[in-house]
């Protein structure tokens, strides 16, 4: 397989409106429509990639720039193509990113279309020592322009949004010194948390006089951190070489990087590419070209937008020319910005997939496939089933951690569907799959021993939920360890650990944060999250808040109430009191005796996104949530 891939996101180069468009307020925007009506001049190698040949191309302007191509400059396709259409909720760098590298967003990052609360205003000013102005959404190039004077003349900070889920800070370099920029942005982001976790904070410092004002090159992202067992860190975790060239580093907060160049725009950037072409690494290369974005979407600059795209396309000479035999490039997008709209925003649309090289040498037409996603799919595909790396790790189809999103209308939406009797059948398990998937469930949450067989029949439907330690968990740390990986390689992408209630009583609480830490980072390593059953009705309530707080410094991905094997399971005051005790980034599951709608929707207002049941009993066949 491959032993090098090349993963370029043009930021911004959608491929038109998502089937979801309208709630975006974004139908019709086609990002490559409005490019395509700039000219009629060639993008030779992205039709060779197959750009033109994608299922869906229905907007005038593409068609047009179809029918006037001489036949020579739409060759046929080299590889494979298609068109993604984004599950998670969200149009913005960072969601588009993390969805790439498997983690599907559910909620969408928070914006401040009304500017952001008196709260953290107060909180930001009172950190920094500086006072705030402006506070709206803006235009980078307005912004500067209309309070820049105001910022020399005060030394306040010019703090402003947009339409995406930032909080960017300007400062003139005269002024407020770079790296004192970025400290104030580190004070931003500590402070931007939790419900107010914006995607970005970013540092804008600018120079030149009153009426001339103009920013600089030395812009800095601090992004949001992105969740557990994304694509760079399973990489990274395996041994591979993980290169960041562009903002890729910024956007996943520098985690799972092994190595990083930052650009100065894709002129820099495709020159970067090309100087690491000539390297010998193993593992991932990722190419993130933010001028199409920032430069030219964002100001609904047509022509400055295809000139770029021609600066890449003649690139692509070069880059294909020094691909190795064993070299797989990957040519993608992360959302649309489409510079023909009155809109100078983001775009809900589809974006292009194109891939050339080991194992997609022939032309395939995927069609139209749901998630952004399957990018990691391929690049895991591609890597890890390299044996000179000692690796035979196939990724199946299945859903990505975290995929799940909740239908706030379907109160199954919250439910790992559950059946741990000692006495199911497999043709029980293959019902509850069923079942699952038709009611749209979180999970299915079964034996360990079933998982495997349930994982081949689910093909990808539903994600596989097992239980380790269960249910007493005086289990070792080495035997919960060698259940949780066997659990992941059967195909468990979620994994429902038992404490052991001994060290508790013990308050042993350090051996309980160790344990629970080991399993949180092997669960992660693989791809998959780790929900940690407290079991409530055995502890006290000071020891469900210290767990509550060890499950958080731990790293684990969900604190859950019960086994469903002990004298009690949820109540509404126990998870009260986990909610008000655990991290913004833990959340909740609640299990154990929920049957009816009424009692999985007291423990949902309570503070639980996930709900452990076999069924939930609805008052009547048309009852909603």
């Amino acid at each position: 397989m491959a032993k090098r891939v090349f993963l370029i996101v043009l930021d911004s180069f959608g491929i038109g409106e998502a089937p979801d468009a309208a709630k975006w307020g974004d139908e019709g925007s086609n990002t490559l429509a409005a490019v395509c009506s700039f000219s009629n001049k060639p993008y030779k190698n992205l039709a060779k990639l197959g750009l033109f040949d994608i299922d869906g191309h229905r907007d005038e302007r593409i068609l047009k720039y179809i029918s006037n191509q001489e036949s020579a400059d739409l060759p046929q396709p080299l590889g494979t193509y298609g068109r993604l259409v984004e599950l998670s909720e969200g149009k913005d760098t960072t969601i588009g990113h993390w969805e790439i590298a498997d983690i599907i967003s559910s909620e969408p990052l928070p914006t401040y279309p009304d500017g952001f609360p008196d709260e953290i205003i107060a909180q930001l000013s009172k950190e920094t020592g500086r006072r705030i102005i402006c506070n709206k959404p803006y235009s980078g190039t307005d912004v500067i322009r209309d309070y820049g004077a105001e910022h020399m003349a005060t030394g306040a900070l010019i703090v402003y949004t947009s339409a995406d889920s930032v909080l960017q800070i300007a400062a003139h370099e005269s002024i407020i010194p770079v790296e004192d920029l970025y400290e104030y942005c580190r004070t931003a982001r500590r402070i931007m948390t939790g419900k107010h976790g914006v995607g970005r904070v970013i540092a804008r410092p600018f120079i030149g006089l009153n009426g001339n004002f103009v920013r600089t090159e030395r812009r800095h992202d601090f992004s949001l951190v992105p969740p557990h067992g994304n694509m760079l860190e399973v990489l990274k975790s395996k041994n591979f070489d993980v290169i960041s060239v562009g903002k890729i580093v910024d956007i996943f907060a520098e985690q799972g990087i092994t190595e990083a160049y930052r650009t100065h725009d894709n002129t820099d950037g495709i020159n970067k590419l090309i100087e690491i072409m000539d390297t010998d690494f193993n593992g991932i290369c990722f190419v993130n070209l933010v001028d199409f974005d920032m430069k030219y979407g964002h100001r609904n600059d047509i022509m400055g937008y295809a000139e770029s795209l021609h600066e890449f396309d003649d690139a692509l000479d070069t880059i294909l020319d020094k691909m190795d035999a064993d070299d797989l490039l990957i040519v993608t997008a992360d959302h649309g910005c489409d510079p023909s709209t009155e809109s100078t925003d983001h775009s809900r649309e589809c974006i292009p997939l194109m891939v050339y090289g080991e194992g997609h040498m022939n032309p395939v037409n995927l069609g139209c496939v749901m998630g952004f996603n399957h990018i990691s799919t391929i690049v895991y595909n591609s890597l890890l089933c390299n044996d000179e790396h000692g690796i035979s790790d196939k990724k199946d189809f299945a859903p990505a951690t975290m995929s799940h999103r909740i239908d706030s209308a379907n109160i199954m939406s919250y439910v790992d569907l559950t059946n741990l009797k000692t006495t199911a059948r497999l043709e029980d398990i293959y019902k509850l799959i069923d079942t699952a998937v038709e009611q749209k469930c979180a999970s299915v949450c079964i034996q360990p021993c079933n998982v495997r067989d349930a994982y081949i029949y689910s093909a990808g439907r539903i994600n596989i939920c097992t239980v380790i330690g269960f249910p007493n968990g005086y289990n070792t740390t080495s035997c919960k360890v060698f259940e949780a990986e066997e659990a992941i390689k059967n195909g468990a992408s979620e994994i429902d650990m038992v404490i052991n209630l001994n060290y508790v009583k013990d308050e042993r609480w350090a051996d309980l944060e160790k344990e629970i830490a080991i399993l949180s980072d092997l669960c992660h390593r693989h791809g998959a999250i780790l929900k940690v059953i407290i079991e409530t009705c055995s502890l006290t309530d000071d020891e469900i808040v210290k767990m509550s707080q060890i499950v958080t410094s731990a790293n684990a991905d969900y604190i859950k109430t019960s086994t469903g094997f002990g004298s009690e399971g949820a109540t509404v005051k126990n998870v009260m009191l986990m909610r008000d005790n655990i991290g913004p980034d833990v959340l909740i599951k609640a299990a154990g005796g929920i049957r009816t709608t009424d009692s999985a929707k007291s423990m949902i207002e309570a503070g639980a996104s996930r709900i452990g049941a076999s069924g939930i009993k609805f008052s009547s066949p048309t009852e909603k949530f």
